[in-house]
């Protein structure tokens, strides 16, 4: 599965390069600021899928003595570098399709950028549907994530032809608009992109709908009593779980131990990737409350 992930991230790294080196020609032949937007999002692109490879490759390495929980947050500290340079990215093509207003130029050769952008679409196309293939196959975060990125450069690459199109028509000004919705669109990425990346780094608990259909499999297990202080996170492709269960008190340690692993299992099997920490407690046994949302008994809440 990993070498699925490492060669879908390899395929967007070899895309970026043959996307940048055309657009940077037509940003060359055409002086068109959203030709050069474009050429500046393939560049972030080609970041993007070199820290996706890193991350996917760095992400996927054992746990060690010194990262005994593995190395998953890598993939999040690689998206908050692509947010920098993203933004930065961004501003100055605000500045530069601002100033393209104020001095009124016109494009040059808008064929060429037309030309380049309709490469670009089908290129992208055929790399998203290949990456969709490994999401299915492997369910890499990584992957999917570069897969939102480029499906963006679609309408991206549209746009950029719509500017050429008009400005060539004698719709001044268009090109530069144009760019300076691209760059919005960029931020708005880079926003999007960030939030996801501090969620992990923050450990922020899975939605609502995960956590119940975990609570839901758990109570299949006829020996629980009830479930509490469930706690969730993610860090790259891994899923951290820990809770307590509530057992009868009359039963051994080699009986709950039993219990305890059958659940694993059953959990494992149906959320695959998950590090699963589980407290016994004998029934009638009342945790001092830290969380009111996870002190509920949330066996009775999936029933």
């Amino acid at each position: 599965m990993n070498n699925l992930a490492r060669r879908a991230a390899l395929a967007s790294v070899c895309s970026a390069i043959l996307l940048g080196a055309l657009k940077a020609w037509a940003a060359w032949t055409t002086g068109s600021v959203a030709v050069l937007a474009s050429l500046a999002d393939s560049v972030l692109d080609l970041f993007a899928s070199l820290v996706t490879l890193g991350g996917v490759h760095w992400a996927s390495q054992p746990a060690d003595e010194n990262h005994r929980f593995g190395h998953g947050k890598a993939e999040a500290l690689a998206a908050l570098f692509q947010v920098v340079v993203i933004a930065i990215s961004a501003l100055a093509i605000l500045i530069r399709a601002i100033e393209r207003l104020q001095t009124g130029d016109v494009s040059a050769s808008p064929e060429s950028g037309i030309v380049v952008s309709m490469i670009a679409i089908v290129v992208t196309l055929a790399l998203t549907r290949y990456q969709q293939h490994v999401i299915d196959q492997t369910g890499s975060i990584a992957i999917g994530a570069d897969r939102i990125h480029y499906t963006s450069d679609l309408m991206l690459n549209a746009a950029v032809i719509a500017a050429l199109a008009l400005d060539a028509w004698g719709l001044r000004g268009a090109d530069p608009v144009f760019g300076i919705a691209i760059a919005f669109w960029l931020l708005f990425g880079a926003w999007r992109a960030s939030e996801a990346a501090i969620d992990q780094l923050m450990d922020k608990e899975w939605p609502e709908e995960r956590r119940r259909a975990f609570v839901e499999v758990a109570a299949r297990n006829p020996a629980l009593k009830s479930l509490h202080d469930l706690r969730t996170r993610s860090s790259g492709n891994r899923d951290f779980v820990q809770f307590h269960i509530s057992m009868n008190p009359a039963m051994t340690i080699l009986q709950a131990h039993d219990v305890v692993e059958a659940l694993e299992t059953e959990l494992g099997a149906a959320f695959p990737g998950t590090e699963i920490l589980i407290h016994v407690d004998p029934d009638g046994h009342v945790d001092e409350p830290e969380n009111p949302m996870t002190e509920a008994n949330l066996l009775k809440d999936a029933e």
